[in-house]
């Protein structure tokens, strides 16, 4: 939580209360000023006897050295979960149409990408390269994550996110909670701006980029010393956004591995180390 100094503490004083009245207040003024219809005014209207501040827990990133954990808010009878779940329906397909051709959905998708351009474009010298963008969801900063969005209503989702943890309650002041549907597409928008100077330049290089969430995944007929330098002057185009790469003749992505076999494609399915085939029976009581 000190790391990305998103969390502020506010100690044992419950916010809930006072964010009920400011989420009905706001969205009463939109309705009063028609920015939304009386028929979604009260489809996101809150009723105080059902909603509760949201929990914080971690996740263990057990494949990456040091287990580095993800922090995972759970909010779904917080008071702006209606509005961030209509936000995310609005700007979703937005996002999907804009930025289709430089996104993948799954390791599947990319294989069939990375086929088409490997005829024309693979050499010997062919460098893969995966990108980790770090802490991604907890680093876009608010302001600039609205103004991608150009929505009035997710500035008030984005800074009313409170929670409890240990007995203390917390607000956060930077990014968006992990676990709120409107946060992936707020990171996503601010991530398309971000890279479109990127894209660019791996595209003039006849190379092939594509991100799915905070991954990256680049191909390209560089020297490994340009494309570290390229790599190194990104991380200076924003201060919020890390990378860390992995450059190679073989390179793990998603659940594929890719490799640069003197000059030929070959692709298998990636299992992360710390994949535990197990399953639970059908009849077990557990859920």
């Amino acid at each position: 939580m000190e790391k990305t100094k998103a969390y502020k503490c506010l100690g044992t004083e419950d916010p809930l209360p006072d964010l009920i009245h400011r989420t009905n207040k706001y969205l009463l003024d939109l309705r009063l000023t028609k920015w939304i219809t009386q028929k979604q005014y009260e489809k996101l209207c809150i009723n105080p006897n059902e909603v509760e501040l949201a929990h914080l827990y971690y996740l263990p990133k057990a494949h990456k050295p040091g287990t580095p954990l993800r922090p995972i808010i759970s909010g779904l009878k917080h008071p702006t979960i209606k509005i961030s779940k209509f936000l995310d329906e609005l700007l979703r397909p937005l996002f999907d149409k804009m930025a289709s051709e430089t996104t993948v959905t799954s390791g599947f998708e990319l294989v069939k990408q990375l086929q088409k351009w490997s005829k024309v474009n693979i050499r010997q010298e062919t460098l893969f390269c995966t990108i980790d963008v770090a802490d991604l969801y907890t680093m876009v900063p608010q302001t600039e994550g609205v103004l991608s969005l150009k929505k009035i209503l997710s500035r008030f989702v984005m800074q009313s996110n409170y929670f409890s943890y240990n007995g203390q309650f917390y607000h956060q002041i930077r990014g968006g909670a992990m676990g709120s549907p409107r946060t992936l597409t707020v990171a996503n928008c601010y991530m398309f701006f971000y890279e479109q100077q990127i894209i660019k330049q791996i595209s003039n290089s006849g190379g092939l980029y594509f991100r799915y969430m905070d991954n990256i995944f680049i191909a390209i007929n560089w020297p490994v010393r340009h494309l570290f330098k390229q790599i190194d002057k990104w991380n200076h185009f924003d201060e919020n956004i890390k990378l860390s790469e992995n450059i190679g003749s073989a390179v793990d992505f998603l659940d594929l591995h890719i490799e640069n076999q003197d000059g030929q494609l070959f692709t298998t399915v990636y299992v992360k180390p710390s994949y535990e085939p197990y399953y639970l029976p059908f009849n077990s009581i557990h859920p």
